[in-house]
């Protein structure tokens, strides 16, 4: 992974309860391998901590990032979904699916990165997010 989506943002006077905060807005996402959906710790994070300037950029971020994956994992499963009924559909929606269970090992991947970034005091920039909260 290259520098270029890593930006500090450690500022001198970090408690320890901010590095915590900043580290689980990331960790959190991986809360889906319990049951919620992975959108849900990072957006608690967010409207816990929307006011502390060390821990919401952390937090928008990972939510941002968890937001542009469930779009993408909803579109793709009514694309799939709907092709599926053509004699053509069927490849394209096994291709759909095959993309959809990789973006799954994707978010787990970027997920650990950012949440290693966000322990060194940076903030990780997600690949495929769209800016949904600013």
């Amino acid at each position: 992974m290259t520098e270029e989506h890593h930006t500090p943002v450690e500022s001198p006077q970090v408690s320890s309860e901010q590095h915590t905060w900043r580290v689980l807005a990331h960790a959190s996402a991986l809360i889906q391998f319990l049951g919620p959906p992975s959108v849900v710790g990072p957006l608690v994070v967010w409207l816990l901590r929307r006011n502390d300037p060390v821990v919401e950029p952390h937090a928008r971020a990972a939510l941002n990032f968890q937001l542009s994956l469930l779009i993408y994992f909803v579109a793709g499963g009514i694309a799939a979904f709907v092709l599926l009924f053509t004699i053509v559909g069927i490849a394209l929606s096994i291709l759909i699916v095959l993309f959809l269970l990789c973006l799954l090992v994707l978010e787990v991947v970027f997920a650990i990165l950012a949440t290693m970034a966000a322990s060194r005091g940076e903030l990780y920039d997600y690949p495929l997010s769209l800016d949904l909260i600013n």
